[in-house]
């Protein structure tokens, strides 16, 4: 439970350390939300704009053909003139006219004639602060403002200063709207500003103004709600605390039609293409240096931002961003359900699992952007995702580095490798502490082993054992057995601990048989070195003990097997010197493997009853059975046990 409980507790905690920095718009991830927006543009390419706007542009070619800019401004009034000739519903300049100029009087004829033209004015944030006189600037204020206290928390964007046209064109016009552009951090424009504040009165943009008139509203019907949006008749135009929206663009460069201005003064443009559309006059020549960067494209005229812009209200088709609230839920949300699923799997398959989470939040977010212009952001829930993956997959390699220390320090000594990496893998295999369970136990040992002793050498002894007991360990684990212990010359080993074998008699007798077979052979190769050879027994007995680590906490711990069965298992090996037999299994081990010897599983060997004996420690009666193995030509039989009396063992 630990194992689990820890993990999650790391992933909330990573979860809640993630809303805290979505809070306080920790920079570098705010960066890569912004790169990550501008993938979604880059994805999505190029899509069809409303075909009510048209950008007449200075070109290189109008430049080659008409002169470097800036033109005479009559040559201005000569395209206002064709455009409203050929019905375009609002002319909106993106052209300054601060400077006064030969021709300004022919600009404003043109200006007044054409009556839906609009100019710009560029506000100064920080320069000197100035005041204007002019009547037509305030004229286009916001004429109504709503909830203007909101401004106390979250004042509007302020100018300082403000440069206008001359005043003969302005008059001519009567309508101008701020042309500002404020990029992000990174120098990408991605934001529109609705209105800024300016001498005590707040004044729209160009492009609201232009979809303003393009609608046919008078700015009576233009409404500042602040902290909120901008109402254009019925419509709400939906802003951030600070009056912005987000300019949804249709595409890179060239993605709204294009008109060259030198075309449409030689007349060689179809009415069509400007007749009732919104024209935009602004410069998209390279030389002329009005180039941005958009989230679609490193060098965006800024005249075709304007257009998306004013599409996007004209088409109602904002983008709207979650708001931090929303945020939080998510990267709280996807962050814990995360780290609740990964505790259960490999590093592997976490990994494959935060991969998916990443795929299917961007996926999500791709869709919403796309179909339904909603901007969810990404850098901090799938950040989060990869900091809990790579913390929580960290913490489990430690610890379970750490149990795997221990658990093969514990067992390696006791079972195979293969074993040992079974119980790192599957760690509740391995019940470190004391359990009741079934097993077969086994004992082995030498016998005249103390006469043996007295005879021959230390040296002697001692190689002759461990050579012994090398080849028995070896079948051993052979076997997936466990060894237990080593008692002087006697083995004490047992099966279905710590792993669970299901076919654990069986595995006892076949090891037993083959220690039987490897013994002989060990026997012929001692006499032939002219050593004394050595014989042993073999008792096996099934039943439920009691297996776990037992000793001293600290000092010595053993994992090792405890009960009357493993005592009955050491006195029927003790049994076999009385019965002459190499290998005697009680009746319950029989039981276990009776149908296996019947079947051909357990091959070859026969199954004598002996005796039912009464041994010491034990009141009850307990059926053994000599097992020997026979010639391969030889099936297997089973000499069940006559009725007897039983004999009693007072001694081991």
């Amino acid at each position: 439970m630990k194992k689990i409980i820890i993990p999650i507790v790391i992933g909330i905690a990573v979860s809640i350390l993630f809303s805290f920095f979505a809070i306080i718009k920790l920079l570098p991830l705010e960066h890569l939300e912004l790169l990550i927006y501008d993938t979604r543009y880059k994805v999505r390419g190029k899509t069809t704009p409303p075909p009510e706007i048209a950008i007449a542009a200075i070109d290189d070619r109008s430049l080659e053909k008409l002169g470097r800019w800036p033109w005479d401004r009559s040559r201005v009034a000569q395209l206002i003139d064709r455009l409203k000739s050929m019905g375009a519903r609002v002319i909106m300049m993106d052209i300054i006219f601060s400077e006064p100029s030969a021709g300004d009087d022919v600009l404003a004829r043109s200006i007044a004639n054409a009556g839906n033209v609009i100019l710009p004015v560029v506000f100064d944030f920080k320069g000197k602060k100035t005041k204007i006189t002019e009547d037509v600037l305030y004229d286009n204020a916001f004429p109504i403002i709503r909830n203007s206290d909101y401004f106390k928390i979250f004042p509007p964007i302020s100018a300082r200063g403000i440069l206008i046209p001359v005043k003969e064109l302005m008059d001519a016009s009567k309508k101008v709207g701020f042309i500002n552009m404020i990029p992000d951090r990174d120098g990408v424009l991605r934001w529109e500003i609705m209105a800024v504040e300016f001498d005590g009165e707040l004044f729209p943009s160009i492009d609201l103004q232009t979809a303003r008139m393009y609608l046919g509203l008078p700015i009576e019907a233009m409404t500042l709600r602040a902290t909120q949006g901008v109402q254009l008749g019925e419509n709400l135009i939906p802003t951030d605390f600070w009056g912005r929206i987000l300019v949804h663009y249709y595409g890179p460069e060239g993605t709204f039609p294009y008109i060259s201005v030198v075309d449409i003064l030689e007349e060689k443009v179809k009415p069509s293409d400007i007749k009732d559309k919104i024209i935009l006059v602004g410069a998209t020549a390279v030389g002329i240096y009005d180039l941005r960067v958009t989230p679609t494209s490193a060098a965006m005229p800024g005249i075709e931002k304007h257009a998306s812009v004013i599409a996007s209200i004209l088409k109602k088709d904002f983008i709207y961003k979650i708001t931090n609230l929303t945020n939080i839920i998510i990267i709280l949300l996807t962050g814990i359900l995360f780290a609740i699923l990964i505790v259960r799997l490999k590093a592997v398959y976490g990994a494959i699992s935060a991969f998916v989470f990443i795929a299917v939040l961007s996926l999500v977010a791709y869709y919403f952007f796309f179909w339904k212009n909603i901007w969810i952001t990404l850098s901090y829930s799938t950040s989060n995702i990869l900091v809990i993956y790579f913390i929580i997959t960290a913490y489990r390699y430690a610890t379970e580095e750490r149990y795997a220390k221990r658990i093969r320090g514990m067992f390696s000594s006791y079972v195979t490798e293969k074993v040992v990496n079974e119980l790192i893998k599957n760690p509740n295999l391995a019940k470190l502490g004391g359990e009741r369970k079934e097993i077969t136990v086994f004992f082995s040992d030498i016998r005249g082993f103390t006469t043996f002793s007295e005879k021959h050498g230390p040296e002697e002894v001692v190689k002759i054992l461990n050579e012994y007991l090398g080849e028995m360990t070896n079948i051993i684990f052979k076997w997936d057995g466990t060894l237990d212990k080593f008692v002087g010359d006697e083995i004490v080993a047992f099966w279905n601990a710590p792993i669970p074998q299901e076919n654990h008699a069986e595995l006892a007798v076949k090891c037993a048989l083959h220690m039987v077979r490897r013994l002989k052979e060990l026997q012929e190769k001692w006499v032939s070195e002219g050593k004394t050879p050595l014989d042993a027994g073999y008792g096996i007995n099934t039943g439920e003990a009691i297996v776990g680590n037992i000793g001293a906490e600290g000092k010595k711990m053993d994992y090792t097997v405890i009960g009357d069965n493993v005592n009955l298992g050491a006195r029927v090996e003790g049994l076999t010197r009385k019965y002459n037999a190499n290998i005697i299994i009680t009746e319950s081990t029989f039981e276990k493997i009776r149908d296996k010897i019947k079947d051909g599983t357990i091959w070859h060997v026969r199954v004598r009853g002996l005796d039912k004996v009464a041994v010491k420690g034990k009141s009850k009666p307990v059926e053994i059975y000599e097992v020997t193995e026979l010639g391969k030509d030889q099936p297997s039989e089973i000499i069940e046990l006559e009725e007897k009396e039983v004999v009693t063992f007072t001694e081991k």
